[in-house]
């Protein structure tokens, strides 16, 4: 199954052993071991910040980040702290549970949002592992199904020595599964500073591609949201436009779509700068989205128009003073989306009409409403530190 997986570029050949536990790379010496587990990109980078204040309070531990895809693992090696190493997540099969909890032997696993994998759970507390789940998130429709296995949900979450939920419908949920109070810390994804970008690639961009045009900006569209973009903004010939899709391998598809539209456009995954005369600047690129963001005046946020995604973080761009624009399908972010919409800082809107007047239109957010926004951001995190610093041993003497 990895072999065909790499054969489809899903897998790299050359860390299979690390997806079956093999030939893994020595415990690092010296303190306790935290291993935090996320899916993704945006979980890898919550957790990434989490590793990043568990240092700061307790430099002696060592940390241990695992992941499913290849695009988190692209983006967290650079960036990893000096006490850290990364490996791309074990299969949970009993065996290579076992092994891989055998050879870390970890003293907290922490587990982010959805991650709830049957055999690393049940390995890790045979082996006396403290084991927490944060920013849980939970569906309605996940948590139909988890009730028809409400007792199997209850034996295998409920070994969680810490549960915390990324909102209160989430905690909601959880408290009906397992029968017991969840904590509702809030999502700690508003604790994540905006990603960076060098000034010198914007200064160069606003000066050749920009050119004093007005910049909108379509972020992590999938299958569909780009022509709803386009669409949106048919009557709008004068801004410069940056399509920066979820996922970069779809660039093709989004190509073929600018080409049968008779749109001009530039691909960075390809290297060709955009000039004046670019209508379309296509960011088929990982690791730019801070640059697209200081680019844009206001952005479409993707994930609100495809059934099943339920929308991405509006936080990054928000916290940038860009005015947002999403879909009304943001099931993952329902109660941010809601409270980000009452204080007038994103709009979540479902026509092209619609759509189109609000990005030409929409002012940036006021600073007093950031300010209120900045202010409670670091909440979540805070609290979820509460929570796990009374599991970890007292600290050691450094080796």
């Amino acid at each position: 199954m990895l072999k065909r997986r790499a054969r489809a570029g899903k897998e790299d050949y050359s860390r299979i052993n690390e997806r079956l536990a093999r030939n893994l790379p020595r415990r690092m010496p010296g303190g306790s071991l935290v291993w935090l587990h996320g899916a993704s990109v945006g979980e890898s980078q919550l957790l990434l910040e989490l590793g990043q204040r568990l240092l700061e309070l307790r430099p002696d531990l060592m940390l241990l980040f695992t992941s499913q895809t290849q695009t988190s693992a692209r983006l967290l090696g650079p960036v990893l702290p000096e006490r850290a190493i990364h490996l791309m997540a074990p299969l949970d099969t009993p065996g290579i549970a076992r092994r891989f909890i055998r050879h870390w032997q970890p003293d907290l696993c922490i587990f982010g949002e959805g991650e709830i994998w049957p055999n690393l759970i049940l390995e890790a507390e045979r082996a006396g592992a403290k084991r927490a789940l944060v920013n849980g998130r939970m569906t309605d429709s996940s948590a139909d199904g988890w009730n028809k296995l409400s007792g199997a949900f209850k034996r295998l979450v409920g070994r969680f020595d810490v549960v915390l939920a990324a909102d209160t419908d989430t905690a909601r949920r959880l408290e009906t599964l397992l029968g017991e109070p969840v904590q509702s810390t809030g999502n700690m994804k508003s604790a994540l500073p905006p990603p960076s970008a060098s000034e010198i690639e914007i200064r160069r961009l606003r000066e050749n591609f920009l050119a004093d045009r007005r910049c909108i900006l379509a972020a992590s569209t999938h299958d569909g949201e780009e022509a709803i973009f386009l669409d949106a903004l048919k009557g709008d010939d004068t801004s410069a436009l940056i399509i920066a899709p979820r996922h970069p391998d779809r660039g093709n598809a989004v190509e073929l779509l600018l080409k049968e539209r008779g749109l001009t456009f530039a691909r960075r995954s390809r290297g060709e700068v955009p000039t004046p005369r670019t209508r379309i600047l296509l960011a088929d690129t990982m690791g730019e989205m801070g640059l697209w963001y200081r680019l844009a005046n206001s952005v479409f946020l993707g994930g609100g128009h495809t059934p099943g995604v339920g929308g991405h973080n509006p936080l990054e761009p928000v916290r940038l003073g860009l005015p947002v624009v999403t879909g009304p399908d943001v099931f993952n972010f329902a109660t941010m989306m809601d409270d980000l919409e009452a204080r007038k800082l994103i709009r979540k809107l479902k026509t092209t009409k619609a759509i189109g007047k609000a990005l030409q239109s929409m002012a940036p957010p006021s600073q007093e409403a950031l300010q209120e926004l900045n202010d409670a951001a670091d909440a979540p995190m805070a609290l979820t530190l509460a929570a796990l610093v009374p599991l970890l041993p007292e600290p050691g003497l450094l080796q």
